[in-house]
């Protein structure tokens, strides 16, 4: 497909509010994906109109290392990754990693990690002092020894956690969801007694790689998270089990996990997706929001839909 400028009217058709929240398009780059913004937004061709949100790197009150090597190795259709939360803590990113986005080019959204509910509560109270539009909790997070699952696979501790971040703010919650859980409807209802704003769906799910000559894994951390075009299935099952709870309170969900193609990002609004999280797939090809994009409003052309919203949540199941 070649890639054209959209015209002002079809701009207008993708630009979505989330959790309040105005994007510029349902297209959110995913946090580990970007860096802390700067690094993404600096690339030849970036344009604004492109994204409507970006999730920082997983931040913690402390820095952190992250994991011994290796931390990636690239599986069939996906990557996993085992990068254990590296990141030098929230005060040098709010005092300087903040100061150096262009907060008028596009919505900035942190992402909140901890080992305990208090750690997440002060994480949150950091950044409600700060420029930062939202703040996604990472409470699925599976490639870190303590915290990060625990947290996500418990409706319980989940809600804990979400319960301390909403103490600490009145800016946007959307909270992130493991799949590696039994019931994440469940998971989500309770999160949303809790007051979340808004859901990111999934998580990376866990795995594991194994060097047949040493016989053992490849990952530092002997597991890691997968994500990438294998995971996409499980995910879409995952956004819609979501959405039949989330619609019910006007909880709008991020839908994300091995999008790679303009039917991937279809499908996911189709399941109960308001906005399209991008992550993989941005290694290989920075610049596919753009042709997403444009695969989008040809859809609508071809469908005769006048604004995306049109498609969340269109899916029409068979009878029994």
């Amino acid at each position: 497909m070649e890639e054209t400028s959209l015209s002002d009217q079809d701009k207008k058709r993708l630009e979505i509010e989330f959790c309040g929240l105005q994007f510029n398009t349902p297209l959110v780059l995913l946090s580990g994906c970007v860096g802390f913004g700067e690094e993404y937004t600096r690339i030849n061709g970036f344009s604004n109109t492109d994204v409507g949100a970006i999730c920082l790197k997983g931040t913690t009150l402390e820095p952190r290392l992250g994991n011994s090597p290796h931390r990636i190795a690239e599986t069939y259709m996906g990557i996993l990754n085992s990068i254990g939360l590296q990141n030098p803590g929230t005060k040098i990113v709010v005092d300087e990693y903040l100061p150096n986005l262009d907060f008028t080019e596009t919505r900035f959204i942190a992402n909140l990690s901890g080992s305990t509910v208090e750690e997440y509560e002060e994480v949150t109270c950091i950044f409600d002092d700060s420029p930062i539009d939202a703040m996604e909790i990472n409470i699925s997070c599976p490639n870190v020894k303590e915290g990060g699952v625990q947290f996500g696979n418990d409706p319980d501790m989940s809600a804990r956690v979400v319960e301390a971040c909403r103490r600490a703010t009145d800016k946007p919650l959307i909270t992130k969801l493991s799949p590696n859980q039994t019931d994440i409807a469940e998971n989500a209802r309770r999160c949303i007694e809790a007051g979340t704003d808004g859901f990111a769906v999934i998580n990376t799910l866990m795995g594991m790689a194994i060097d047949i000559e040493s016989r053992k894994p490849i990952i530092g951390n002997n597991q890691g998270g997968l994500s990438g075009p294998a995971i996409k299935p499980i995910a879409l099952l995952k956004v819609y089990q979501v959405y039949q709870v989330a619609k019910q309170h006007n909880i709008p969900i991020i839908g994300q996990g091995g999008i790679t193609t303009i039917e991937d990002a279809i499908e996911f609004l189709i399941a109960g997706s308001a906005a399209i999280g991008v992550g993989t797939a941005l290694f290989y090809e920075p610049l596919i929001c753009r042709k997403l994009n444009q695969g989008i409003i040809e859809y609508l052309n071809k469908h005769k839909l006048k604004h995306i919203s049109e498609l969340v949540g269109a899916l029409e199941l068979y009878e029994d």
